[in-house]
């Protein structure tokens, strides 16, 4: 039995970690500390509410004194670290949170596990798990091989660089303290309890409403997608399998533009508006309505210091730990434009400010 404490386990892909972990591994005890900022949303742990094998703590990882509490309370062995600010549009006009997030609050959470596990000896066998991202490597040209383990850092927006400080951090209380750490470095996700910013879940909220679909330059810029499912599984082998002071990438195998993604999205939506009446019924003045969805597409002046191409080579996990993206890229967007119909009065209440009336309410925020 696992004692998992899970930072920033109320957002989109630590949400779904949460639910893949305690699906595949019941017994374990799971702790998820999320300071509920705006993209931290407890609805997405809403049917695991009332679990004995879940606590939720809402609190910042850069508060070291009650990181060490809740480890010493829950007996915690594993640290599986999500909890940062992502969003690249975001840094680059508002630089200091990423800073004080995902470095400092990186700090402070290896301060606390150096602490309680290897200073008291109370988790002899541990793991500090570090979920970063494939930004720390920078740009790939058109015909430039997948980003290994190996590949140079060369981050080149104030996100990737913050990511990048806090996987060195994570590297360093391994080879300088002994802790025992991993990292994995992943490719673009999607799926369900997606913050509706981001590219895939923005672009189908605005099919929905008739909203204009903006691309960044002549969108070229290609990403790996990477189903969270995927992802989530992909974490489980490096926790169970992986060796401690090592990086694993993982990815999806899916690279796409981001203007041929956008134009799936508005093919899967013209077609889910053509089977379901009720789709036509419900948001009628969508195009996808009359089979026309490319129709909102519209080019935006270009992001500064946009990354032309990101992928990743997934040769190290598939080897040591037989990791396989299961789901394609089609069918995971399939999937995900299916879960945003259904569940409209999620992404309606983040996005309207209702869930911060909600919150406050709850959570006394």
């Amino acid at each position: 039995m696992s004692r998992l404490l899970v930072t920033g386990g109320a957002g989109f892909i630590g949400a779904n970690f949460v639910h893949h972990w305690l699906r595949q591994h019941p017994s374990d005890r799971v702790v998820v500390l999320d300071a509920l900022t705006y993209a931290g949303n407890p609805e997405n742990l809403a049917t695991l509410q009332g679990s004995a094998s879940l606590r939720f703590v809402q609190g910042d990882i850069g508060d070291t004194p009650r990181i060490e509490a809740l480890l010493r309370e829950e007996s915690i062995d594993t640290i599986v670290h999500f909890a940062a600010e992502s969003h690249v549009d975001r840094s680059i006009h508002g630089p200091d949170a990423f800073i004080a997030t995902n470095v400092v609050g990186t700090h402070g959470l290896l301060k606390a596990a150096r602490q309680v596990w290897l200073q008291e000896g109370l988790a002899p066998a541990h793991r500090f798990h570090h979920v970063s991202t494939d930004e720390v490597y920078g740009s790939l040209g058109p015909d430039d091989p997948g980003f290994s383990e190996a590949t140079q850092y060369q981050p080149n927006s104030p996100y990737s660089a913050s990511k990048a400080a806090s996987d060195h951090l994570v590297r360093a209380y391994h080879h300088t303290y002994g802790l025992a750490v991993t990292t994995s470095n992943c490719s673009n996700n999607y799926g369900p309890f997606h913050f509706p910013e981001k590219l895939i879940p923005l672009m189908i909220v605005n099919i929905l409403h008739g909203r204009p679909l903006p691309v960044y330059g002549d969108g070229r810029n290609v990403r790996d997608w990477l189903h969270v499912s995927d992802h989530c599984r992909g974490i489980e082998l490096v926790l169970g399998q992986g060796r401690p002071g090592e990086v694993y990438n993982i990815g999806g195998g899916a690279e796409c533009e981001n203007i041929a993604l956008v134009k799936l999205l508005c093919r899967v939506a013209d077609e889910a508006f053509a089977e379901d009446p009720q789709l036509r019924a419900r948001y009628p003045q969508s195009p996808a309505a009359a089979g026309n969805a490319a129709s909102l597409i519209t080019h935006v002046k270009d992001r500064a210091g946009h990354d032309r191409r990101y992928a990743i080579d997934c040769g190290k996990i598939e080897r040591e730990l037989g990791y396989r993206a299961q789901v394609k890229l089609e069918a995971g967007i399939r999937d995900t434009f299916a879960w945003y119909v259904a569940n409209p009065g999620w992404w309606q209440r983040v996005m309207d400010g209702s869930y911060r009336n909600w919150l406050a309410t709850n959570y006394g925020r």
